[in-house]
């Protein structure tokens, strides 16, 4: 039976529209919480969500908008945070990760995924600080990527987005934990998620790189990590990065 140690709390999971996002909506819903389901504009994958969240015994709300804009990222805290009462836990998953090459990323292609991916990490947290600062277990998940730290070719804008989610989640760490704020990060790697139409092919270093496992990874698997995260097992570690690559970095 799933430990319900996150019952009574609220999350606000980002990104949730599908695969990794919605599988740590279901995963804190199994584990007792209501869960604010945010999509940038897919509200129909946002409902089927939504759907999966109440079939594992959680409640649930849909929310959408593009949280790389200020006023946008803390109307959805506010909206999150007044629909159940309050809010406990942030899992800051939105993201693009789009290939291009070095040479041929435009500006503007490079501040869309920073705005994505990293500028909507600092701004979705700060706009929650007030209402995280009132739980007694209060958490902030972000998640980073296995490239992030390894770097790979055609994606130069999404590894350095990733890799100053990290060094963000660290110095929120510094700052929140005086306030009872954990803050850590999890970076998955090499997992099998389903693509749509305009994501195009899977990035080119999934060929090259290999796991220990045996296997590619699910969004379940990770989903999994950030509930331990947000949980009450977790709650004597921030700052860190926990990755989920099935032993990638020693193949």
């Amino acid at each position: 039976m799933t430990d319900r140690d996150l019952a009574g709390r609220t999350a606000l999971v980002t990104g949730a529209s599908r695969n990794i996002g919605r599988a740590i909506a279901v995963a804190l819903a199994s584990r007792g919480a209501d869960v604010v389901v945010h999509v940038a504009r897919d509200m129909k994958a946002g409902a089927e969500t939504v759907a999966a969240v109440e079939a594992a015994g959680g409640r649930a709300s849909l929310l959408s908008g593009d949280l790389s804009a200020p006023e946008t990222a803390r109307r959805v805290v506010d909206e999150a945070a007044a629909v159940f009462g309050r809010l406990d836990i942030v899992v800051n998953n939105a993201a693009i990760r789009p290939e291009a090459s070095f040479a041929d990323i435009s500006f503007e292609e490079w501040r869309q995924v920073m705005g994505v991916a990293l500028d909507a990490v600092f701004l979705v947290s700060q706009a929650a600080l007030p209402h995280l600062e009132k739980s007694d277990q209060a958490a902030i998940v972000n998640l980073g990527g296995l490239t992030g730290h390894t770097g790979a070719a055609n994606r130069a804008h999404v590894i350095t987005a990733k890799a100053g989610v990290v060094g963000l989640t660290k110095a929120m760490a510094h700052e929140l934990s005086p306030k009872g704020i954990t803050v850590n990060c999890v970076a998955p790697g090499l997992i099998e998620t389903v693509r749509i139409s305009n994501e195009g092919a899977a990035p080119k270093h999934h060929d090259t790189r290999k796991t220990l496992v045996g296997r590619r990874g699910t969004p379940e698997d990770v989903a999994e990590a950030v509930a331990y995260l947000a949980g009450r097992a977790g709650r004597y570690i921030t700052g860190e990065t926990l990755h989920v690559n099935g032993g990638t970095y020693l193949s």
